[in-house]
């Protein structure tokens, strides 16, 4: 499967009798239906860990990029009716800046080594809270509550798996925590935020920005609110998307199906 493509549901199982494997591509598997998969004994496979890096790096190039406001400047510099850069155009500054994590997973802590290159201060909140070395490593601090997360960070980055527990975790109240001055990044899922009350947040300056890698639907539709909103930036899904990290991807798929047909055990088999 790439890019949940195709879509896998029963009428499809019952049309291939001697489906052995599904191998689904990124770390993602909220487009299948586990249940029903395993049902028709159907196995899964998934490509988790390849994926880490470059989604960390992204989620740094967005916070990056919107901190400095570096999609408006580029239309501002090539614009044909450019006379004069304006002095007063300011970004606002990362080093020293707060970062908030949701989701410390493997991507979680990857973007946190990277923040602390750039001397931010880090919290984190996840279901479990990691170890003290790992959380001395990077200087981050556990927030028991997401809430306590948002009243304190200039920048939340959103890094968790989309599950019924984190669908829409990020609404109107979590909106209204956050600083009117901070940023909200997600690199994780869509369905996550819930985009209405993100765009009565950026309209009505609840939140200074928002930079998104991954948006529901993808792509938004073409009148969508947040494609006109000048403090937002949207890339088309592009975390694990370099040409290394793809074709990896790819063998590992390959890799996965060539198991399962030989009735070996299944690499990054999802249980």
């Amino acid at each position: 499967m790439w890019y949940h493509k195709p879509v896998i549901n029963e009428e499809l199982l019952q049309s291939l009798p001697n489906l052995k494997v599904v191998a689904s591509s990124g770390v993602g598997i909220d487009h299948l239906d586990l249940k029903l998969l395993f049902s028709y004994g159907v196995k899964v496979s998934n490509t988790p860990f390849i994926v880490s890096t470059d989604t960390a790096d992204m989620g740094m190039a967005l916070l990056l990029a919107s901190s400095r406001r570096l999609v408006e400047g580029h239309a501002m510099a090539v614009s044909p009716d450019t006379e004069h850069f304006p002095a007063d155009w300011l970004g606002v500054e990362v080093s020293g800046a707060t970062l908030g994590i949701v989701g410390m997973g493997t991507i979680g802590y990857k973007v946190a080594e990277r923040a602390k290159a750039f001397e931010m201060k880090i919290l984190y909140h996840n279901r479990n809270q990691r170890i003290k070395e790992e959380e001395s490593a990077v200087g981050a601090v556990y927030c028991r509550k997401i809430d306590d997360l948002l009243l304190q960070s200039d920048f939340v980055l959103l890094a968790v798996n989309l599950t019924p527990q984190t669908h829409k975790l990020i609404g109107r109240r979590e909106l209204e925590l956050m600083k009117p001055t901070a940023t909200l990044i997600n690199i994780s899922r869509g369905m996550v935020v819930d985009q209405g009350a993100l765009v009565e947040a950026l309209q009505n300056k609840v939140i200074k920005a928002a930079a998104l890698d991954v948006t529901d639907p993808e792509p938004l539709p073409r009148d969508h609110p947040l494609l006109k909103l000048k403090n937002v930036i949207i890339t088309p899904h592009i975390g694990s998307a370099t040409k290394k990290t793809r074709w990896v991807m790819m063998e590992e798929m390959a890799e996965s199906i060539e198991a399962a047909l030989a009735d070996l055990p299944v690499p990054r088999q999802v249980l």
